[in-house]
């Protein structure tokens, strides 16, 4: 059977949604590999979006139900920050989560992280780290990306997000989109996630 990852993200803006596709290619590019999209429930009004000038959410991608993710083999979930941690809307989808942690259903299962910040002290490590307690209490393996990246790791010419954590992109006033070595970076996390993954299930 297929290795199944399932991104699980939420995104005000979109560039956490275009990593989240990145990092679906790079991911689908493992033979035995199964990837599929996810949005978190949305938490603010239309009219509280409206004022914020948010974009319409992707429309191809389903929300999922804290109960699904205990069919997943491997989760990468991603979202912007807020004041250096996970905003609500994917807070409020982890504390939906409270039955899987009774049981400990999610157990074992590897995960991931990915995000975006308004800028570059805005939260490109403390975001994930302090993300990570989510998957500590569920008993999940977080997967770093570490410096498997390579090169890109160290590039010093240009604004990049990212880190050892995961991929990341840096958004600006809003307008700035992902780069093209920050795609790369999350085209490599999926990739090397879905390789672990595959590992972890004793597909590989």
């Amino acid at each position: 059977m297929a290795t199944k990852i399932y991104i699980v993200y939420y995104s005000t803006y979109g560039h956490v949604a275009t990593l989240a596709e990145e990092i679906k290619k790079g991911a689908s590019s493992i033979e035995g590999v199964e990837v599929k999209l996810w949005q978190v429930p949305e938490t603010l009004s239309d009219e509280a979006l409206a004022k914020m000038s948010a974009p319409p959410k992707k429309d191809n991608v389903p929300i999922i139900a804290p109960a699904q993710l205990v069919e997943a083999d491997g989760l990468i979930f991603g979202f912007p920050t807020r004041f250096g941690m996970m905003p609500a809307q994917f807070k409020a989808f982890m504390d939906g989560t409270t039955d899987l942690w009774c049981e400990q259903k999610l157990a074992g299962k590897p995960a991931g992280i990915f995000y975006s910040t308004g800028c570059q002290g805005g939260g490109q490590e403390t975001t994930a780290l302090t993300a990570i307690t989510q998957l500590v209490h569920h008993g999940l393996i977080f997967v770093p990306v570490g410096y498997t990246f390579g090169a890109g790791m160290f590039e010093m010419g240009e604004v990049k997000g990212g880190s050892p954590y995961g991929a990341g992109t840096i958004a600006g006033d809003g307008s700035r989109v992902p780069t093209e070595l920050e795609l790369q970076q999350a085209f490599h996390q999926g990739k090397y996630f879905a390789g672990i993954a595959n590992k972890l299930k004793g597909t590989a």
